[in-house]
């Protein structure tokens, strides 16, 4: 029997998709090559309580996933951040307050100015179509470092700027093209909407963690959610495809392709879509970033005065945060550098993090109770890191592309988001919009 949708890929955004698709009358059937739902979103058990793995934190204006997990009944808990933040730099640890540390008075200006002329270029940078910017080839043909080179930023301005490009998009800045991270901070709502804690992206999480939202509609979903499918061909007409997977064929009147643009080029698809379609995969290449959680008998640091919030420039811990329950132990999360870090067996992973840890908050983070990392490059299923991190040159030549369908074939995926672009809202945003071209086209 032929299903009306066949969904690729069970993150957030194909999901979402089958869900809309399915509270609509139409028949999704979603297939999934890992065997968990999630994508990149993953759960764990840290001392007794859920830790993500993946995608964390959620803030205002990011009003898709927030109400998916109303809907579902997930409900969020606030960041600490009360106190001091720490930052490691140049081999000294001092304190801090606000999201950007302020190193001396002429560092301030100069955060300042970049900040500016950042918020200045987006201005004229359009979200939905970025390659029509009056001056799209100049920023597209440049790197977010050899722009903060041209402007003659700081060696610690650069190097701050740097860690905001490990965390968003596990790169360093001369791996990413300009235009890309003007549109990406502008989806956000402006650099410091995407940084801040209170009143910015990471201002929440969720206490049962963030993967209970795609079990949640996974068992709404039912049998329609099959696993250990891993989909290698889609085989396309006007109006049919049929998708080959480790489960076997399915047929359908339509597609949504549910997966980060470069593990579009797992999956042969015949007839071949245009060559600017698989060039576009290649140029769109995930970040690699790693987390690693230490969990300790009570968070110590807050009777010394500290919000766990800490920035260094030293590795492989480049920033922490306090995701803490309410009513157990002490959790310190870090953002890791996957560089020289993933490629160490565990026992030494986790001695160069707790050192970290300690360099910072004290000898008392050495000893935790309890360790898990996760290596996001290290997946065995579509590794890679939290979202693309677009290369110089990729949205001026393909960016129209992104997800323009191709007969039936339709694209979804937190990278073809116009809002949060990155983030798991991104990835809610684009499943309702994929859904919603489907349904348009079912029902004509």
């Amino acid at each position: 029997m032929a299903h009306d949708v066949v969904v690729i890929g069970a993150g957030l955004a194909g999901l979402t998709a089958a869900r809309e698709l399915t509270r609509q009358g139409f028949d999704a059937l979603v297939l999934e090559g890992r065997d968990r739902v999630g994508g990149r979103t993953k759960p764990a058990m840290l001392a007794g309580h859920p830790v993500d793995l993946g995608a964390s934190f959620v803030g205002p204006t990011q009003d898709a996933v927030l109400k998916l997990a109303a809907d579902l009944g997930c409900g969020t808990t606030p960041t600490y951040c009360d106190g001091a933040n720490l930052i490691r730099w140049r081999g000294n640890v001092r304190r801090y307050q606000g999201t950007i540390p302020k190193l001396g008075w002429l560092g301030l200006v100069d955060i300042g100015r970049i900040q500016w002329q950042f918020e200045r270029l987006s201005a004229g940078v359009s979200i939905s179509a970025p390659w029509t910017a009056k001056n799209a080839d100049k920023l597209d043909g440049m790197s977010l470092g050899s722009w903060l080179r041209s402007i003659k930023a700081s060696a610690s301005s650069r190097d701050l700027m740097a860690i905001m490009a490990r965390v968003t998009w596990g790169a360093e800045p001369d791996e990413v093209s300009m235009l890309h991270a003007v549109r990406y901070v502008k989806t956000s709502g402006g650099l410091d909407r995407m940084l801040d804690v209170v009143g910015g992206a990471q201002q929440d999480h969720f206490p049962g963690g963030t993967h209970q939202m795609s079990a949640k509609m996974a068992a709404e979903l039912g049998d329609r959610v099959r696993l250990n499918a891993v989909v290698s061909r889609i085989e396309w007409s006007s109006d049919a495809v049929a998708v080959a997977s480790s489960a076997g064929v399915v047929d359908a009147r339509r597609a949504v392709v549910a997966v980060a643009p470069m593990q579009r080029l797992d999956i042969d698809i015949a007839p071949a879509p245009p060559i600017e379609y698989q060039q576009l995969a290649q140029r769109w290449p995930l970040g690699a970033l790693t987390k690693v959680y230490a969990a300790y008998p009570a968070p110590f640091w807050r009777s010394q005065g500290l919000s766990g919030q800490a920035l260094s420039d030293a590795g492989p811990v480049f920033i922490t945060f306090d995701v803490s329950p309410p009513d157990g132990p002490g959790i310190l999360l870090g953002f890791t550098n996957p560089r020289g870090f993933d490629a160490l067996p565990e026992p030494q992973r986790r001695e160069q993090a707790l050192a970290c840890f300690a360099g910072l908050f004290g000898e008392q983070a050495a000893n935790p109770i309890d360790y898990i990392d996760q290596r996001w490059g290290a997946e065995g299923f579509a590794p890679g890191g939290p979202t693309a991190a677009v290369p110089p040159g990729s949205w001026t030549e393909f960016g129209p592309l992104l997800r323009m369908p191709v007969g039936p074939l339709h694209w979804a995926g937190t990278e073809t988001a116009d809002e949060w672009t990155g983030f798991m809202d991104g990835a809610v945003r684009s499943g309702q919009r994929a859904a919603a071209e489907v349904a348009a086209t079912l029902t004509v």
